[in-house]
C-alpha cells in the first residue's frame, strides 16, 4: 500500500496554533472570543481610562464622574472656614480696636493708642502699604503678594473666568475695603488722639471699615457658592 505524502498529511492534520501566539493568562477574566464588536478590559486598561476621564476638563463621559472643576469647586466650599478665618480675625481685631477709642477716659494715654494701632494694623492683613515692615515691603517690591484679602479673592475666584461678575464684584469689594483700611490708618497718622472727637473720627472710620469688611466676606462666599 502506498503511503500518504507529507503534503496529504500535512493537509489532513490539525492546524496547530503558532508559537508566535502566546498562551493566555490563567488569570484573566478575558477570554478568547473570534466575536470582534465585544471589547475586554484589563484591570490596567480600565485604571486608565479612570485617570484620564478625571483628568478631562469635561465631565466624564459615560463614567459617572464629575470632572476636576467640580471636584475642585466642592473643595473648596469645605475649606470655605479656613479661607474665610483671616476676614473672621480682622473683624475681632477691628471690633476690641473701636471699643478702645470709644472709652470715654479723658487721661487717653499712648499706650492706649499703641493699642489700637497693633490691633488695626493685624486687621490689615498688610493691605495698607504704610502699615507694612519693612521684610513685608521688600516682599512686595519683589513681586510677592502680601495682601492677605487680595491672595483671598485670587484663590476664591480661582475657578471664575476673569469677566465674571461674581468675580468682578469680589474684586470691587476688595478695593472698597482696602480704601477703608488705607482711611483708617490716615487719620489715626493726622489726628490729635487726645481728643475724644477726634477718636470719634477714627472710630466712625472704623466702623466703616467693618461694614466693607462684611460686603468682601459676602462677596468672596458668592464666589465659593457657599
Amino acid at each position: 500500500m502506498p503511503t500518504a505524502s507529507p503534503l496529504i498529511l500535512g493537509a489532513l492534520s490539525p492546524v496547530a496554533a503558532p508559537s508566535s501566539f502566546p498562551p493566555t493568562p490563567r488569570h484573566s477574566k478575558c477570554n478568547v472570543s473570534l466575536k470582534p464588536k465585544k471589547l475586554c478590559l484589563s484591570r490596567r486598561d480600565a485604571a486608565l481610562l479612570l485617570f484620564l476621564s478625571l483628568s478631562s476638563p469635561s465631565p466624564a463621559f459615560a463614567l459617572g464622574i464629575s470632572g476636576p472643576k467640580d471636584w475642585l469647586k466642592e473643595q473648596k466650599k469645605k475649606a470655605s472656614s479656613f479661607l474665610l478665618a483671616p476676614v473672621g480675625a480682622s473683624r475681632e481685631s477691628l471690633r476690641s480696636a473701636y471699643l478702645l477709642l470709644m472709652e470715654s477716659d479723658a487721661d487717653y494715654t499712648d499706650q492706649d493708642f499703641e493699642k489700637f494701632y497693633n490691633l488695626f494694623r493685624s486687621a490689615a492683613r498688610d493691605c495698607v502699604p504704610q502699615e507694612r515692615n519693612s521684610f513685608v515691603t521688600f516682599q512686595a517690591n519683589t513681586g510677592v503678594e502680601v495682601c492677605t484679602f487680595r491672595l483671598i479673592v485670587k484663590n476664591a475666584a480661582s475657578l471664575l473666568g476673569s469677566k465674571d461678575p461674581v468675580k468682578l464684584k469680589a474684586e470691587a469689594l476688595l478695593d472698597d475695603l482696602i480704601r477703608s483700611f488705607t482711611s483708617v490708618s490716615g487719620l489715626a497718622g493726622e489726628t490729635t488722639f487726645k481728643l475724644a472727637s477726634n477718636r470719634r473720627k477714627i472710630a466712625d472710620a472704623v466702623e466703616d471699615t467693618l461694614s466693607s469688611l462684611d460686603k468682601f466676606e459676602q462677596g468672596i462666599k458668592d464666589c465659593l457658592e457657599i
